[in-house]
This record gives structure tokens, sequence and C-alpha cells, in this order.
């Protein structure tokens, strides 16, 4: 459940924040008529997020269950590829997130202003579509139980609740820290993500060695305990684990962390804190 609200909370902070920069600054320029076409992008991009995540929950019905697990694989890896770019993408653009908006929305405000509509999908729907696969991916992991979709329904709630109180200059946060701190614990939810794609695709017999186990502390820590169901739904922690999955899961955080630990440091950072939509909005327009 941890996990799947940090992944609400980030992936709907992310979409949060461009609404606000957009709709901050048409109103800045004056030119509210173009409002509802951002709406209207916004509104096709979550229904086409929630159209996916019901095509990934009820599609693989009445298919074999070496046709589920394989599905079940070649997606949990997919989303996994998905939130490692978007770690790293949003660890690049968020100190530059409102100037690449306002650049877009000046290039798609011609007449009626109907390229918005695109703009505004497109931003939203990039978040929501990851969400979708990569929420599916983790409750395929943990178990198919409420909690996971109670998790990330309360994290997208608070971003939501976040990003409102960040427009109206009521609260102001650091992003690129905010980014920063998720991005780190979301590399260790992506890695216990992408072994359990592994484990799919050996149930489905694509890869090898599922009965070759490079330890079983199923006795010590038990599926259907409290504390097991806890670390399978924050970090996909299984107690029998392959050589292949736990192979996987290493070379994963090994490479990814290495990488996303001198992208940080690499990075000239500012410790002064986001400001608000609205303010953003003015600067360099």
């Amino acid at each position: 459940m941890l996990a799947n609200f940090l992944i609400g909370l980030r992936e709907g902070l992310e979409a949060a924040l461009v609404v606000g920069i957009l709709i901050a600054y048409v109103r800045k320029i004056d030119r509210r008529d173009v409002l509802p076409r951002i709406w209207l992008g916004v509104s096709l991009a979550i229904v086409i997020s929630l159209a996916l995540g019901a095509s990934l929950t009820f599609g693989a019905y009445g298919l074999s269950f070496q046709a589920q697990e394989l599905i079940g694989g070649i997606l949990s890896i997919i989303a996994t590829a998905f939130v490692t770019w978007m770690i790293f993408w949003m660890l690049r653009a968020a100190r530059g997130l409102g100037r690449e908006l306002r650049s877009e929305v000046d290039s798609h405000l011609t007449g009626a202003g109907w390229g918005l509509v695109l703009v505004a999908f497109l931003a939203v729907g990039r978040e929501g579509i990851e969400t979708a696969l990569f929420i599916w991916a983790a409750v395929q992991a943990s178990g198919a139980t409420a909690l996971p979709l109670t998790g990330a329904a309360l994290g997208i709630g608070a971003a939501v609740v976040l990003g409102y109180l960040i427009y109206r200059g009521v609260v102001s946060i650091n992003l690129t820290r905010f980014f920063t701190w998720t991005g780190a614990i979301l590399i260790i939810v992506a890695a216990g993500v992408l072994s359990y794609g592994v484990h799919d695709l050996q149930e489905a017999g694509v890869l090898p060695g599922l009965h070759a186990l490079a330890f079983d502390v199923s006795a010590v820590i038990p599926p259907d305990s409290w504390y097991g169901t806890l670390l399978k739904g924050t970090l996909n922690f299984s107690p029998a684990t392959t050589w292949l999955e736990a192979a996987v899961w290493l070379a994963y955080v090994g490479t990814v962390m290495t990488i996303f630990i001198r992208t940080v440091r690499g990075h000239n950072r500012s410790d002064e804190p986001i400001v608000p939509a609205a303010t953003l909005s003015t600067q360099g327009a």
C-alpha cells in the first residue's frame, strides 16, 4: 500500500503541477477563453488512463495461466522501464518544468487555442498511463487486494490537494529534493516489480530456473503474515526468490541507483523551494 501511495503521490503531483502551471499562465496572458480546452485535454487523459487500467485488470480473464503469466511478466518489465525513465526525466525537468510548459502553450495559442487540448492531454496522459501501468504491475506483484488500489487513490488525492495548495501559494516545496528522495525509493520499488516480472516469465516457461531458489525464508517470513504482507506490498519482497530474480534485482538496483546518485551529484541543485504556479507563470513570460 505504501509503495502505491508513493506512486500515486508522485505521479499525481506531477500532473497537478502541470495543470496548475497551464491554468496560471493562460490566466496571466488573459486567455481565459482557452481554459475549457485545457480541462478537456485533462478529462480525456483521465478517461484514457482509467480505460487502460480497466483493460489491464479485466482483459486477462479467460486466458490460460501461461498466457496470463507471460502478459504479466512483459507488462511488469514495461512498467519498470516507464518508471525508470520517469525518475530520471523528472529529476532533470523539475526546475525547468514551468518554462517548458509555457513554451508549449505559446506555440498552441493561435486562434481558439484547440492545440492546448493536445498539450494538456499529453502532459497529464503521460503521467496517468505510467501510473495505471505501474500500479497494475505492483498490484499483480503484491496480490490482487484492495489495499494497493486504496494506497494509490490516497496518494493521488493527496497530490491533488498539495498541487492546489501550491497553486494557491499556501505551501511551497523544493521539487528537486522531493523528486530526488521519491526517485531513490521508487528505484527499490521498481526493482521488486522487475523481479516479479521475471518470476512471471519463469512461471510461463519463457525463462529458466523457476525451482532454483537463491533463498527461501518462508518459515521466518510467512507470505500470509502481516509483516510478510507489508514487505510484499511495499517492496514486492518474495520470501522464496529464485537465483534469476535475485540477480536481476541486484543488477537493476546496482546499475540504476549508481547512475541516479551520479546524476543527482552532477546537478547544481538549489535549496530554494518551488514557488506557487501562479508565480511561476510570471517568470520568463
